[in-house]
């Protein structure tokens, strides 16, 4: 692994204007601006008030299901042989995925803020479920943005938004999926600023967000180091996560970022290969750019023009990634890899033959690294892979695809 610079990452970012190092930053229409920093502003004095944290805290546990386990991998670790696997297992939390962390985070923010409706975006739908459950919950209005091909190869996560009174809009633009979603999001709180606040689902944006999600969802790494120092008595040898925006990466990786001896590696996907719009992985083809209010890396053409992009995984089928993670792939604090679609499916099959556990289809992309790494360790070391959500929205999809390669 490259040389981790020897300042404390965790006690440096992102300064006062939202930048990690280059990445990062506010760049919307001057529309935005004062509602990004009103929004600011209360999410600093919220997150200082122990009071709203201690809501936080009974409403993770007692709607959300936080703590989730620390699962020993029997089967998959004989399997496979080298280092012991552990599994941080995101997909028992209520709504199936890590999505919820922040999706309660900022519900109880915006109740805080006095806004009566809530918009969001989706991919995969599970931010959509988890935002809708938790409007349900606490009495607002909802409404989700989702790409008509996201619509149609999540169906089951359209329904259940809906079942839980969320108004589901379909975007017909572009590529019809998660880019445009939030095109159309934003487009929305624009327009209606003064009752809306947009719950947005990954750590990416504009400042505050990818702050802000990142501190919702640390929790599943302060968890993490509890309970693998519990079961090894020491830290793990490497960590592994799925990114697509990189919510569920920076979650579990924070707690670990000043721990130059833990290895912590996001997978992005692979497609179909690393061809121009065939995958989504923005670290083998992307460069520097602006794109829905940050600076990051983003799969563009040589004009400037987002790329297509392709996965088998709608929550990872996007141009661009979180900026903290591209602050910390250049310092070599996180090593980054991508998996194929091909090899995902696979591993989806895998995780439910060998553990009774069926994956989302975002994280069998992490377990599908884990396939090929775990073997290359000792079988003294540790490695834990956050299993960021559960597969039942994936099943049909995955049966249709791994049916037309058997047949």
């Amino acid at each position: 692994m490259s040389q981790v610079q020897s300042i404390p990452f965790r006690c440096t970012l992102p300064d006062a204007a939202g930048h990690f190092g280059p990445y990062g930053g506010t760049y919307v229409p001057e529309t935005l601006m004062t509602p990004l920093l009103e929004l600011t502003e209360a999410y600093r004095a919220a997150w200082d008030d122990p009071t709203f944290r201690d809501e936080l805290s009974r409403q993770l546990k007692s709607y959300a299901g936080r703590p989730t386990e620390l699962c020993f991998s029997e089967r998959l670790t004989r399997h496979l042989g080298g280092a012991r696997i552990y599994l941080k297992r995101e997909d028992l939390l209520h709504t199936g995925a890590h999505k919820i962390n922040n999706a309660l985070g900022q519900a109880l923010l915006a109740k805080r803020m006095g806004k009566t409706r809530v918009i969001a975006e989706t991919g995969a739908g599970q931010h959509g479920i988890a935002t809708a459950s938790v409007c349900a919950k606490l009495g607002l209005e909802c409404v989700i943005y989702m790409g008509a091909v996201d619509m149609a190869r999540q169906a089951l996560n359209v329904y259940r938004m809906r079942l839980s009174g969320a108004e589901v809009r379909g975007v017909e633009a572009g590529q019809k999926t998660l880019k445009e979603a939030i095109n159309e999001a934003i487009r929305d709180w624009v327009t209606n600023v003064r009752t809306t606040h947009y719950v947005l689902g990954s750590a990416l944006g504009p400042h505050p967000y990818p702050m802000m999600v990142r501190n919702f969802h640390k929790v599943i790494g302060e968890e993490t180091r509890r309970q693998i120092m519990e079961a090894e008595k020491r830290l793990p040898d490497e960590m592994v996560a799925c990114v697509g925006g990189g919510s569920n990466a920076i979650g579990f990786f924070f707690d670990f970022l000043d721990e130059p001896d833990v290895r912590l590696v996001g997978v992005e996907a692979g497609g179909y290969g690393i061809t121009p719009g065939k995958h989504a992985a923005r670290f083998e083809g992307g460069k520097l750019g602006v794109l829905q209010g940050c600076k990051t890396f983003i799969l563009q053409n040589p004009d400037g023009q987002i790329d297509l992009t392709h996965s088998v995984s709608a929550g990872l089928d996007y141009a661009a990634i979180g900026p903290e993670h591209a602050f910390y792939r250049d310092r070599g604090r996180i090593d980054y890899a991508y998996a194929t679609d091909d090899e995902a499916l696979e591993a989806f099959r895998l995780c439910a033959r060998l553990e009774g556990i069926i994956p989302a289809l975002e994280s069998s992309h992490a377990i599908a690294y884990t396939v090929k790494r775990a073997p290359r360790m000792p079988s003294d070391s540790v490695l834990v892979v956050n299993l960021s959500g559960r597969g039942d929205k994936d099943v049909q999809e995955a049966s249709r695809l791994m049916d037309a390669v058997d047949s």
